[in-house]
């Protein structure tokens, strides 16, 4: 069911976004903006979980909260899976999008193949799982990941750079952030994401790392860290389990969501469990340290390769890697275009052309 006619002009479209996950929020703004200016229209659902719908009023977009998060055990999370994609059957139903599009969200991609109309899903990490229910009909991914999916498909493009290279360059700092967070001039910032503890791709050795890197912050002077949990829940069990931390102010957790790109830029240095922030302070200059003992990703092997990102694997490696070091922050950030947005909104097109071609192929068979 492509519905051709759901647009305001003759190439327009109707495109439905599904912002997942928080990292999804900055992504997907330029995203929405180029797509406009081509005459589309875009429609968004928000995902209640983690920080999603607070970042995603704080940058003023206009979407509907559908679903949240079930947690950690995989019987609850597969029925949230079908739940949500029942919710947002509904949302269909008043808006009739004619493409899905979001970066990895299973929801969006299984209602999508249930009302039969397209969906591409962007991502960046080849390790992530899917199920066969709710495979997309598109993909669009690094060109770090060619050549390494597992069942290669004609229907997959592969855009230069990463996705991070999407909004990094409209980054404009703002020093007010300092002072909000009582960060003094002379501490040594070091921003710390812990990893996932409810993702499929949980591996408790990243658990291990984080406690003993904390234990390194907290026995070294003059450094102040800001911990940014994955969720309220995780932020309390760790004031609960590790009060060591925060003795003293060592360690603040920001009472509301910050703007990501504007903390890494004012941090010395990033610590992070996850995938997202590491590459955002790669596209930011910023040394970044990978505490994820998942399997390494074909985009985190492509930094480390080009010296922009190190990976942790020991905890020795804490000891030996990881400097704790003052960096210069007079230098402006890089603002230069790069090419994964142009990509990636060309590919979109592309692919709403084929699409328009196979519908119309499938009406001249049919009459």
């Amino acid at each position: 069911m492509f519905n051709i006619s759901n647009g305001v002009s003759p190439l327009g479209l109707k495109i439905w976004i599904d912002l997942d996950n928080t990292p999804h929020v900055p992504f997907f703004i330029p995203i929405i903006r180029e797509l406009e200016r081509r005459g589309h229209v875009v429609v968004l659902t928000a995902r209640d979980a983690f920080q999603v719908c607070e970042l995603a009023d704080k940058k003023g977009l206009s979407y509907v909260k559908v679903g949240r998060h079930y947690g950690k055990r995989k019987l609850w999370k597969l029925y949230g899976l079908f739940r949500r994609s029942s919710q947002l059957w509904l949302f269909y139903l008043r808006r009739k999008p004619a493409l899905g599009l979001s970066h990895g969200s299973r929801s969006l991609s299984l209602i999508c193949n249930f009302l039969g109309i397209p969906s591409i899903v962007i991502f960046d990490y080849e390790h992530a799982r899917t199920i066969p229910l709710g495979r997309p009909r598109w993909l669009i991914a690094p060109e770090a990941l060619s050549g390494k999916i597992a069942g290669k498909t004609k229907r997959i493009r592969y855009y230069r750079g990463i996705k991070e290279d999407v909004y990094a360059p409209e980054f404009k700092p703002d020093p007010s952030l300092l002072e909000e967070l009582g960060i003094r001039p002379d501490d040594i910032v070091v921003t710390v994401r812990p990893p996932a503890s409810e993702a499929h791709y949980r591996n408790p050795e990243s658990e291990k790392l984080l406690r003993e890197l904390m234990a390194k912050i907290v026995r070294t002077p003059g450094l102040r860290t800001v911990l940014l949990p994955r969720h309220h829940a995780q932020g309390e069990a760790f004031k609960k389990s590790y009060p060591e931390w925060f003795a003293d102010n060592k360690t603040i957790i920001p009472p509301r969501a910050v703007d990501g790109l504007n903390l890494l830029w004012y941090s010395d240095l990033v610590i992070s469990g996850g995938g997202t922030m590491n590459r955002e302070a790669a596209a930011l200059g910023i040394p970044v340290y990978s505490i994820f003992r998942g399997k390494t990703g074909a985009v985190d092997e492509m930094l480390e390769k080009e010296g922009r990102l190190i990976l942790i694997r020991t905890v020795e490696e804490i000891e030996s890697k990881i400097r704790f070091v003052r960096r210069d922050r007079s230098r402006l950030p890089d603002n230069r275009a790069r090419f994964a947005l142009e990509d990636i909104v060309n590919y979109i097109e592309e692919i709403i052309g084929l699409e328009r071609e196979r519908h119309h192929r499938g009406r001249s068979t049919t009459s």
